[in-house]
C-alpha cells in the first residue's frame, strides 16, 4: 500500500536534458561535397570521351555526358547541377568543333543537350526547394514533441531522473515515444511509452495518454487506479477517432512508482511495453521480469483482466532504466539487432561505476553506443530514461546539474 508523502521537486536553473534539437534556422539538405562532385564528374567525362575516341563516334558518346547534370539535379547543388550543364554543353561543342561542315546529328546532339541541361537545373531548384521545406517541417515536428514532454533532469525527493530524447525526423513527423515525470504526495511517478504508428493521428492518443497521466497521477492513490486512469484516457480518445474516420490506436506503457527513501522499493505496471533494467554499482544489470506483462493501453477490454502492480527492490544508489523499441530493437548494417544487455553491461563496467558514486551519463552513453551500432541511420525515436534512487532527501540548496 502506498504511503502519502510530501514530495520534495526541485528544478535546475539550466536544463541539461540532451534532446539534440534540430536546426531550425535555414536547414539544408544534404548533397554531394565539391570533391565527390568533382571526382564522378571528371571520371565519367574521362570514360565517355575515351570510349568515343576508341569507338570512332565520339559525337554520338559525348551527348551522353548530359547525365552529369541529370544526376547533379538528383543529389548535388543548384550550383553543381549548373557546373555539370556547362560542362556538358562545352564538351558537345568542342565535339562538333572537331568535325567540319554541317551535321544533322551535330545540331540534334547539341539542343538535345541544352534542353535537358536547362531541365536539370530546373529540376535541382525545384528538389531542393522541397527538400528543404519538408525539412523545416521536420525540424518544427521535432521541437514540438520535445516540448510537449517533460524536461529534465528532474530531481524528487526519491530520484533524480535523467535521459535523452531523439524523435526521428522522417515523411511522418511525428514519432511515438512519449515519457513523463510526476512528483506526488504517493511517490514519484514515471511514465515511459510508445504509442502506436506514427504521424499527425498518433499526437492525439499521446496527447490522450500524457494528459491522463499529468492529472491522474496526483490523484490516484494506488498505482493500478492511475493505470486505468490512462486506459479510459486512451479508449476514449479511440472513440473520438471513429467518429472522425481516423485510426484508432493503442500504447504500450510502462508506469513506475518510486516509494519512499525508508522503504528501498517500488513498484510498476507493465502495460505491453519492455522491461526495465536495474544497474546497482559493480552488479551486473539485471532485466526485471515484473511478473505478467499486460496488455497494451487500449486493449484491456479485450481480455477482461484487471492489471496489477509489481513490487522490486530499488535500493539506494541504484538505477532503473527505462526506454523505448528505439533501443533494444535498433538493428546495424548486418540486420543484428543492438544487443542492449551485453552493451549495457560493457558501459557500466567500463565507466567504473562505484557503490555511492554520482552514477556515468548512462543514457548518453547508450544513446551514442546505439547511434554507432546503427550508423548512418537512425531507424526509429530513440527514448532512453535513467531513475537514480537517492540516498538521502535532497536539502533545499540541492540543485541537478
Amino acid at each position: 500500500m502506498e504511503q502519502p508523502q510530501q514530495a520534495v521537486r526541485q528544478q535546475p536553473p539550466q536544463q541539461s536534458f540532451d534532446q539534440a534539437q534540430p536546426p531550425l534556422e535555414h536547414p539544408k539538405p544534404k548533397a554531394l561535397t565539391t570533391r565527390a562532385f568533382l571526382l564522378w564528374g571528371l571520371g565519367l567525362t574521362v570514360l565517355v570521351v575515351g570510349l568515343s575516341l576508341v569507338a570512332g563516334s565520339e559525337v554520338r558518346l559525348v551527348g551522353l555526358l548530359i547525365f552529369l547534370p541529370a544526376i547533379a539535379a538528383s543529389v548535388g547543388t543548384v550550383r553543381q547541377t549548373e557546373a555539370a550543364s556547362v560542362w556538358a554543353t562545352a564538351g558537345a561543342i568542342a565535339s562538333i568543333l572537331r568535325r567540319p561542315g554541317y551535321h544533322l546529328d551535330d545540331a540534334i546532339t547539341l539542343v538535345l543537350t541544352l534542353l535537358f541541361a536547362t531541365l536539370a537545373v530546373f529540376g535541382a531548384r525545384w528538389r531542393i526547394a522541397r527538400d528543404t521545406e519538408l525539412l523545416r517541417l521536420r525540424s518544427t515536428a521535432a521541437v514540438i514533441q520535445q516540448h510537449i514532454l517533460h524536461p529534465l533532469p528532474e530531481l524528487t525527493s526519491q530520484v533524480r531522473v535523467d535521459g535523452v530524447f531523439e524523435p526521428l525526423q522522417e515523411d511522418k513527423l511525428f514519432g511515438g515515444d512519449i515519457y513523463d515525470i510526476a512528483a506526488t504526495p504517493y511517490g514519484t511517478r514515471v511514465l515511459i511509452g510508445d504509442v502506436q504508428g506514427k504521424g499527425l493521428s498518433a499526437v492525439g492518443a499521446a496527447f490522450a495518454v500524457l494528459g491522463g497521466f499529468r492529472e491522474a497521477a496526483h490523484r490516484e492513490a494506488k498505482l493500478t487506479g492511475l493505470v486505468d486512469a490512462l486506459e479510459t484516457s486512451v479508449v476514449r480518445h479511440n472513440a473520438y477517432a471513429r467518429r472522425s474516420g481516423e485510426p484508432e490506436r493503442f500504447v504500450t506503457a510502462l508506469v513506475v512508482s518510486v516509494d519512499p527513501l525508508d522503504q528501498g522499493t517500488a513498484q510498476a505496471v507493465n502495460c505491453g511495453h519492455l522491461p526495465p533494467f536495474l544497474v546497482r554499482g559493480s552488479h551486473p544489470p539485471c532485466q526485471l521480469g515484473l511478473g505478467e506483462t499486460g496488455v497494451p493501453l487500449g486493449l484491456a477490454s479485450l481480455v477482461g483482466e484487471e492489471r496489477s502492480a509489481a513490487g522490486f527492490g530499488f535500493p539506494p544508489d541504484s538505477t532503473l532504466l527505462l526506454y523505448t523499441d528505439g533501443l533494444s530493437e535498433a538493428r546495424g548494417a548486418d540486420g543484428a539487432f543492438y544487443p542492449l544487455a551485453e552493451r549495457l553491461a560493457a558501459l557500466v563496467k567500463a565507466a567504473g561505476w562505484a557503490p555511492g558514486g554520482r552514477p556515468p551519463e548512462l543514457a548518453r552513453s547508450l544513446r551514442d553506443d546505439v547511434r554507432a551500432f546503427t550508423y548512418p541511420y537512425q531507424q526509429d525515436d530513440l527514448a532512453i530514461l535513467t531513475l537514480q534512487r537517492l540516498s538521502a532527501p535532497p536539502t533545499d540548496s540541492g540543485k541537478t546539474e
